[in-house]
Parts: structure tokens; sequence; C-alpha cells
């Protein structure tokens, strides 16, 4: 056996997959980490006072693109051991995706804030318990919509007012989708609450491999009416 033969197959055995996935896996979890390390830092010393909420938002502000640069680098990952370079992928991925994720994330953490902030003020606001239930609606909404916006800008190049289109758009088309990504935040909602605020940062790279296998029908409709 010829050590070519040997080195193919070495790298694409099944045992091999799985360790270049988890490989991967921990390597765009200690970039996103770093990345966002100030919001994150920046959330663990701020209150639960209502009036935080706007300066949670602003810690966010780091998540957006680090989470992008996630998704790319796991989209872009190669399935061979011996033929690795996720934080090459990460850092390629954030430099090109950096400015046209920043323009989704901050309308939408606006969007969030404001939502977040009439909830918190609920009780000293004095209107009808029907309007929590539309605000939290409403920021679910935001947060689906939210997601197929990340996936669509961080692996495509559209203007920012089509990405949004077609976030909307393909949560109606592609509901399985959907219902799969509200999993997700439901997931991260009681990882958060049985551990820590931080403890879905701790699993973003998990969180972003589970957010692109949702989003398969999504993505493979984009590249073949759009792209292709």
């Amino acid at each position: 056996m010829s050590e070519v033969t040997a080195q193919r197959r070495f790298g694409e055995g099944p045992l091999s997959r799985g360790s270049a996935l988890v490989y991967s896996l921990l390597v765009v979890e200690g970039l996103f980490l770093l990345t966002t390390a100030p919001g994150l830092v920046a959330l663990t010393l701020l209150g639960g006072d209502a009036g935080n909420v706007p300066l949670a938002a602003l810690c966010a502000l780091p998540l957006g693109p680090a989470l992008s640069a996630a998704l790319y680098a796991l989209r872009h990952r190669s399935r061979d051991l011996t033929d690795l370079r996720p934080a090459a992928a990460f850092w390629r991925g954030y430099r090109a995706n950096v400015r046209g994720v920043l323009k989704i994330w901050v309308p939408w953490l606006a969007v969030l804030a404001v939502v977040g902030t009439n909830l918190a003020n609920f009780a000293a606001a004095g209107v009808p318990g029907w309007w929590a239930v539309l605000l939290v609606l409403v920021a679910l909404a935001a947060m689906l919509w939210a997601a197929n916006a990340l996936v669509i800008t961080s692996l495509f190049e559209f203007r920012a007012v089509d990405v949004a289109r077609l976030a909307a758009y393909f949560l109606m088309r592609h509901p399985k989708a959907a219902l799969g990504n509200a999993c997700l935040l439901v997931v991260a909602g009681g990882v958060t609450l049985v551990a820590t605020e931080l403890a879905p940062a701790l699993l973003a790279s998990a969180f972003a491999a589970a957010l692109l296998w949702n989003s398969r029908p999504m993505i493979a409709e984009v590249h073949d009416r759009f792209i292709a």
C-alpha cells in the first residue's frame, strides 16, 4: 500500500471525519470566545436592572460578526483530517462578512432592545396583558428572522435589503427550519436558566453547526435560485 493511499484512507474514514468535526468545533469555539470576549465580560458586569437592557444590546454587538464567522468556517470546513484549517476559514469569514453582518445585526439588536425595555418595564406601563404576549411574539419572530439573515449574509453576497427580504421570505417558505431554529432558542434559553447567561456562548460552535443543519433547505434554494 502506497503512502498516498494510506494517507487518503486515514483522512477519509468515519473516525477521521468525526475527529475533524470535533477539532473544527473546538477551534471555532475558541476563536468565537476570543472575538467576543470584551462584550461577554461587559455582560457579566451588568446587573439585572431594566435600565441595562440597551447596554446589554451594545455588549452583544461583537456576537454578530463572530457568529457569522463561525457559520462560514463550519460551512467551509474540510472533512479530511489531513487538511484542516478552521482558524483560517474563521478569520476569512470574519473579514469578508463583518460589514454586511453589522448592517443586519445592529438594527436587529435595536429592535430587541426596545422590546426588552418594554417587557422589563411592563408592570409600570399599565397596558393590557395581551400586549406582553404580542411583544414576546415579535421578539421570537425577530430572532428567527435574524437566524436566517445571519446564515444568508455569512454564506452569500447580497445587499442588506435583499438579505432582509430573503430572511423573511424563508421563514414562511421553510417552516420546518424555522421550527428547528425555535427549538435551538428554547435550548439556549434553558441552558441559560440552568447555568449562567454566558453558557450559550460556551456552546456557540455547536449552536452554529445546528443552525447550519436546520438551514440546509434554505441554503440549497438560495444557491440554486439566486446564485447558480
